[in-house]
């Protein structure tokens, strides 16, 4: 405990005055919610060959829907990373290239490190330890499947000068265009002409549906977001997010649902941007209070580690997850590990499962946060290399080798 104290006033002596703890403290609230939502969300079935493949608890209990809508936090952290952008594209010195380039090698560097690791453990998996190969593609999927927020955030990063010309021009209200698009989009896709419809119509949604959050936290760093307006959108987008649930059919879970023919995330639907309109008018409202609660050391501490790991949380959860349940595979059954997640066993013994996984993750954010760090050691020989992996890695996963 007298380390862990040390370590925090530490932590605390060299903040500077000028850091905004609550704008940390809302993206450490939002890295955290992505591994607890797929470790307590997601599961596995063992086939009869031994292969692990994936399963969800919310097919059997419907009911824990609504804990998807406090696990779903994507629009904070879109919200927040707008927020940042504004600071840092205010603050860069030359080009806006560079300043781009800078801030999407962040991005791609913990991105390119996890595949091409799970590239060169795959067939050692398979021909070494006898890992099925339907066990690999089913790991292969889990790990990927986070990743796609990197691509889409990497774009939207690419879109902050054109965000903030439009901040500076509309206000709040340059966020309504892309709410707009999502609707006419989801109306096309599930009302009277929906049959007549191709089917990659809802990919339209992509880029509008997850820039929404990020517009609103570019418009709220360049202070053309007021409480009022925070006030506006926690009201409206929770009435917009009741009326579709109850009047417009929109499935109740944030997360994709095995069997399911809907899905409001993957792309998003105009519920998740009501969501995400609600958490972003919460969020600026409690910012003031988060900001004095984390003056504490104590709490201050943990989330500056969290923001420093950011990118390792993100792409090596998963793997953590995937690091008990492969061994255990082997085993048989076991409760809440491995096995149909149709129970409130499983349920209690997933949640006891839990900080395995968290341990597992320090232990492996050890050795993968080198990723983070700017690669001054690597080559263009070992980056080829790196690259081609991670490449092959990405077809595997999808489908395509």
């Amino acid at each position: 405990m007298n380390a862990v104290s040390t370590l925090a006033r530490r932590i605390e002596s060299r903040t500077p005055a000028h850091r905004d703890r609550a704008i940390d403290g809302l993206r450490a609230l939002a890295l955290l919610a992505v591994p607890t939502g797929h470790w307590l969300l997601g599961g596995f079935t063992l086939s009869a060959d031994g292969a692990i493949h994936n399963a969800s608890p919310l097919a059997t209990f419907g009911g824990l829907a609504p804990v998807s809508w406090i696990l779903q936090m994507l629009g904070i952290f879109f919200l927040v990373g707008g927020y940042a952008s504004v600071l840092s594209f205010r603050r860069h010195e030359g080009s806006t290239g560079t300043w781009l380039k800078g801030r999407l090698a962040r991005l791609g560097r913990p991105v390119l490190g996890v595949t091409a690791v799970w590239a060169a453990l795959l067939p050692l998996l398979h021909f070494g330890f006898g890992v099925p190969g339907d066990t690999l593609r089913t790991a292969s999927t889990l790990v990927i499947q986070p990743l796609w927020f990197v691509g889409v955030y990497t774009v939207v990063t690419a879109l902050t000068p054109l965000c903030v010309r439009a901040a500076r021009r509309a206000g709040v209200w340059a966020a309504a265009p892309l709410l707009g698009t999502v609707a006419v989009v989801d109306f096309l896709r599930y009302g009277p002409y929906a049959d007549a419809m191709p089917s990659w119509l809802s990919l339209l949604n992509i880029l509008p549906g997850w820039l929404f959050a990020y517009q609103l936290g570019v418009s709220w760093g360049e202070g053309r977001l007021t409480r009022r307006h925070a006030w506006g959108l926690l009201l409206g987008g929770a009435a917009l997010f009741a009326a579709l649930l109850l009047a417009f059919g929109y499935p109740a879970s944030m997360v994709g649902v095995p069997g399911e023919v809907r899905t409001n995330s993957h792309p998003p639907s105009l519920l998740v941007l009501a969501l995400a309109a609600a958490q972003s008018g919460a969020a600026i409202l409690l910012r003031d209070r988060l900001g004095e609660l984390l003056k504490r050391p104590a709490l201050w501490a943990p989330v500056v580690v969290i923001n420093l790991s950011a990118m390792t949380i993100l792409c090596w959860h998963q793997t953590a997850m995937l690091a008990a349940a492969i061994p255990a595979s082997y085993v048989g059954e076991v409760p809440g590990l491995v096995g149909a997640p149709d129970s409130v066993g499983w349920i209690l013994a997933r949640l006891a499962w839990m900080p395995l996984f968290a341990g597992l993750l320090v232990l492996i954010g050890r050795y993968a946060r080198r990723f983070e760090a700017p690669w001054t050691r690597t080559g263009p020989a070992r980056r080829t290399v790196a690259g081609l992996l991670a490449a092959g890695f990405a077809m595997f996963a999808l489908g395509l080798a």
